[in-house]
């Protein structure tokens, strides 16, 4: 699938100077109150789904200004964002000739009971039915090695273009508490004006083939 995955001294130093300013973010927001949608880039981002509380979203969307969410997960079942107004006149903001698109940068609290051993982010463009290949919504499939994944906390990478888009972090726990910052790309050829971000701790993806063939297990 051509991904990559790491945390370059450039990645490593913007996830340093952002976690700082999430940090007085942090300090004024209730953790469990839900948030009015907020507004950035043109793009709209709602927890009205449930599982997650989102506290800012900045950003324009390119590799070095991400729209970055800072969010808290609260609850143990999927955390679902929504997000509204992809437009064609959006382009493509990650890289040149991919339709539409964006870098997204998650900022993540685990305000659950358990630790968490992995994360997952699955894109749709209905909410209750995974994304295929004729949708055009994807973490950049079309991309190649231009898609480049990172993480401030996990090591590793699993990541599926078919039967549904998703990626799966790992090599870390995230304790109840704690933080973990993630870096994807999102990208779609045919822009839905809605479609919903979901995620999931210590995913279930058990039998879905991966670059290389391998099983996420």
């Amino acid at each position: 699938m051509g991904s990559r995955f790491g945390s370059s001294a450039g990645l490593a130093g913007h996830l340093t100077r952002l976690l700082g300013l999430v940090a007085l973010i942090w300090a004024g927001s209730p953790a469990s109150a839900r948030a009015a949608p907020l507004l950035t880039a043109g793009l709209e981002f709602s927890d009205e789904e449930g599982g997650v509380v989102l506290h800012e979203a900045f950003g324009s969307g390119t590799p070095e200004d991400p729209i970055t969410l800072v969010e808290d997960i609260t609850e143990d079942g999927p955390a679902v964002v929504t997000v509204r107004g992809m437009r064609t006149s959006f382009g493509n903001r990650a890289a040149p000739g991919h339709g539409v698109g964006f870098v997204l940068v998650k900022i993540v609290r685990n305000l659950t009971s358990r630790p968490w051993h992995s994360f997952e982010m699955e894109v749709r463009e209905r909410r209750g039915q995974p994304s295929t290949f004729e949708d055009g919504i994807s973490f950049g499939q079309a991309m190649g090695g231009e898609r480049v994944f990172g993480s401030d906390r996990f090591t590793e990478l699993r990541q599926t273009d078919e039967p549904l888009d998703a990626v799966v972090f790992s090599g870390a726990t995230i304790l109840p508490g704690e933080t973990v910052t993630v870096r994807v790309v999102v990208t779609d050829f045919s822009p839905n004006w809605q479609f919903y971000i979901l995620q999931r701790r210590d995913a279930p993806l058990a039998g879905l083939e991966v670059e290389g063939g391998a099983s996420l297990r």
